[in-house]
């Protein structure tokens, strides 16, 4: 049998290796296609808007996965309820990918939505997983939710397998707070979700964030929220601006060793010493 000669075998193998680089260049642009498309949604679903109250100081930072289709569910928000106090919320989907994405949107517009009929903490976070529950989802989401009443400081908080949140005062206290929650949303019918009241003084701040800010390879979460504490203590005590602390903690992310959304949301109240 005769044999290529190899200048045929060469251009055989050039054709083959071209065939396989632009079928490579195919895969890459439609990775990176559906990449921008998850991240544009996900954007997409955070508020454009913050709530202005007189001497209300409300604060974020967001930065998306971008590691291959490692876009997930993180989203804050924050609302001027119909009674006029604000609804804070931060939350993190199960999953990092378009349904994650989606699936956020759908979690944020839910508790908008229910947060005209109530505003009281454990019995939205309750509607809210009823609600989820209801469309069949295989994806769940932990959240914390709270409403802050602005001319008193008064804060109502419940969790639905959230991280605990940090607070700091201007008289150089800090912690995360030590609070009930519950399970996360879309995963147990008839759940409940412990409500705890908190006071925010004047001068302090409270810390949401999402795992992606205290948590990863590098950053056991103990450790994480022990930073986060720290920075919260400094800012308060030094009457640093909420924007600032928000921009200090997000640049912690760094240290925790992976790819993943990162979202923090600040909030800190101005107002008349009565309210210490």
């Amino acid at each position: 049998m005769p044999r290529k000669r190899p200048t045929d075998e060469g251009d055989e193998l050039l054709a083959r290796l071209g065939s396989l680089t632009a079928q490579a260049r195919r895969r890459a642009q439609l990775q990176r296609t559906q990449v921008e498309l998850a991240v544009a949604l996900q954007r997409g679903m955070l508020p454009r808007d913050l709530p202005d109250a007189p001497g209300v100081h409300v604060a974020v930072r967001y930065t998306p996965a971008n590691l291959g289709l490692n876009v997930g569910g993180d989203w804050y928000d924050a609302f001027t309820m119909p009674d006029g106090r604000i609804g804070l919320s931060i939350g993190d989907v199960q999953g990092h990918n378009i349904e994650a994405a989606a699936f956020m949107g759908q979690v944020r517009a839910g508790l908008r939505a229910l947060a005209s009929v109530t505003g009281e903490p454990g019995e939205l976070l309750a509607r809210t997983n009823d609600l989820l529950l209801s469309l069949g989802s295989e994806l769940f989401a932990t959240c914390t939710f709270m409403r802050l009443d602005p001319a008193t400081g008064v804060l109502e908080s419940a969790r639905a397998g959230h991280i605990p949140f940090v607070w700091a005062t201007a008289d150089g206290k800090s912690g995360v707070v030590d609070d009930e929650g519950g399970p996360p949303l879309g995963i147990e019918r008839g759940a409940e979700f412990p409500v705890t009241r908190h006071r925010l003084t004047t001068g302090g701040v409270f810390v949401l964030v999402t795992d992606g800010v205290v948590e990863g390879p590098s950053l056991n979460i103990e450790d994480g929220l022990d930073q986060v504490v720290r920075l919260a203590g400094i800012a308060a005590v030094a009457g640093l601006e909420a924007h600032a602390l928000a921009a200090a903690v997000i640049k912690g992310a760094e240290s925790v060793g992976h790819e993943d959304d990162a979202a923090v949301l600040v909030v800190g109240l101005d107002g008349p010493s009565t309210l210490a």
